[in-house]
Order: C-alpha cells, then structure tokens, then sequence
C-alpha cells in the first residue's frame, strides 16, 4: 500500500481550467469546436460532446447566410473545381457532338465513345473507368443545368459544413457507389450519363448534417424542406423513365452515410479514425456490388 502512494504521489497534479465564460467555475469539459473550456451553464448539446453559445451563434449565423456569400468569401473550393469540371466535360460533348449536342446532348454512341456507363461494355471489356467517366457526362444543358445548379446549392454549404477533404469524399464515394447502384440493377445495354448520383449524395450529407442536430430547430426544418425534395424527385422519377434513379437512390443513401461517419462520434481522438474506416467500408462495399454485378453479366450473358 505504501508503494502504491508513493506513487501517486509521484504524478503531476492536473491541471485546472476554468470556462472562459466564467473564470471563476473549474471544468473539465471543451467546446467540440473551438476546443475552449466551458462549465454546465455554458454547455450546449451537440452531435458530438457539447459546444459553447458563441460557436452555436456563429454556426447559425453562417448557416443564415447560405452558400452565396459563403462562395464570395473565396473559401469553398472543392464545389467550384466541381463545377469547372462538369461544365468542362460539356464542352467537351459540344465540341464532338456538334450545336445539337447542346440542348440534346452527343448521340448515344458519341457518349459512349467519351466514356458513358454501359453495363455490357464494362463487364465484357474491363472498362470500370467508366464508372467515374461517366459522373462528368451530361444529355443536354438542361440536364447539366439542374446539375450544377444543386451542386452549386448543396455543394457549398455541405463544404462550408463538412470542410472540403471531407466534401469531396462524399462526392467521389457517392458517384461511385451511385454508378455502381446503376450499373447493378439497371438494364445491361443502358447508356447512362450525369453527375446526379454523386450531387444526390451531397444531398445525402446535408440530410445527415441535419439528422444529428434534428433537436435545433433549424435542422427540424431542413429535415421537413429535405423529405419533401425527395418525394419531388421520386415523382419525377416515375414521370419520366430515362431518370436512372437507381444511381439516384444509391447515391443519396451512400451520402447519407458518408456524411453520417464523416463527423464521427465519441471520443475527439477517435472521430478522424471512424470518418477513414466509415468512407473505406463504402468503397469496399461498391467494389462487392460491381464485382457481384460483372460475374453476373458474365455468366448471363456469356461474355
């Protein structure tokens, strides 16, 4: 026994913080996002830990003042190398395509020749490239304009809320798990073309961010506002049937997911960690479903 307090005696005593908000109240416990320490009266739940009046206010604030003036601010650059690489994929299809190609897009086989999901192609000849070649195809301006218009306005703020690394992962994860959604379950001689999946995955992380914070107010109403788009578009689905909404559904769950792992939980130490494992499981779980999907074709259709 004697040893045993020697010992502890032997250890550095710890270290006392006080709030910042109040000096004069010890605490142990740090804001989630500025890291400063805050006592119980100044604690505010958050998805993860608790965060302090001033950064809830701020995050409100900016939340406020949309994607726009977050764009002006110079600070968002993931969405507009994005954007710059949707509208230079069109140009591209112009160019080839000819005038026609601008309202109604490159014909079929100019779009598989610039790299258009076709199942057969890619299981009969290995071409899993154009499983991302075709996330930056479009039929027509009208499908690249509602394109660019919804990554324009969730790209930004999903960037503003997740940091654009994180961003951008979601995206490039949701674009392909909505490509391979698409080439899984879709017709195998279908030419399938457009950015939608990964932007409906965008879509998906906005709903996650939301989803975490559903007890604020503002994320109760973005939750409603975000159901009501989706019944909108499963509308539309049914409306029009060249909507692949295959790559559609897949991408918005894969969203969903990505943005729900990417903030983590638990302790501050292990939510970089969880955001690695929960974006590689995504990954992993895409190649499971092209493999299953290329064996499948290969034996059916005798490639």
């Amino acid at each position: 026994m004697g040893g045993m307090q020697e010992d502890r005696a032997s250890q550095p005593a710890p270290t006392v913080e006080y709030c910042y908000r109040h000096p004069t109240v010890a605490t142990g416990v740090h804001c989630t996002r500025c890291e400063r320490p805050i006592c119980p009266d100044c604690m505010i739940p958050a998805p993860v830990g608790f965060q302090c009046p001033e950064c809830v206010a701020e995050a409100r604030r900016e939340f406020r003042k949309g994607p726009g003036n977050a764009m002006r601010r110079g600070n968002l650059t993931g969405a507009r190398v994005l954007l710059v690489a949707l509208l230079a994929g069109f140009v591209v299809e112009i160019a080839v395509g000819g005038p026609d190609a601008i309202f109604n897009g490159p014909s079929p086989q100019k779009l598989v020749d610039l790299g258009a999901l076709v199942p057969v192609l890619v299981a009969g000849l290995n071409q899993f490239w154009r499983l991302f070649t075709a996330t930056f195809l479009h039929a027509g301006i009208l499908h690249i304009g509602f394109n660019a218009y919804a990554l324009y306005l969730f790209g930004t703020i999903v960037e503003r809320d997740y940091g654009t690394t994180k961003f951008l992962a979601i995206y490039f994860i949701s674009g392909f798990l909505a490509s391979a959604a698409s080439y899984a379950f879709g017709p195998a001689l279908a030419v399938a073309v457009g950015a939608s999946g990964a932007i409906f995955g965008v879509f998906g992380a906005f709903i996650a961010w939301n989803y975490r914070r559903r007890h604020l107010a503002m994320a109760a109403q973005n939750l409603r506002w975000a159901m009501t788009m989706i019944v909108l578009n499963a509308l539309l689905a049914f409306g029009f049937p060249t909507i692949d909404w295959r790559a559609h559904v897949g991408g918005l769950i894969a969203g969903f997911a990505g943005g729900y792992v990417a903030e983590g939980w638990g302790a501050r130490a292990t939510r970089g960690l969880i955001a690695v494992v929960g974006f590689a499981a995504l990954i992993v779980l895409g190649a499971i479903i092209v493999l299953w999907r290329t064996e499948q074709l290969r034996s059916s259709l005798g490639l």
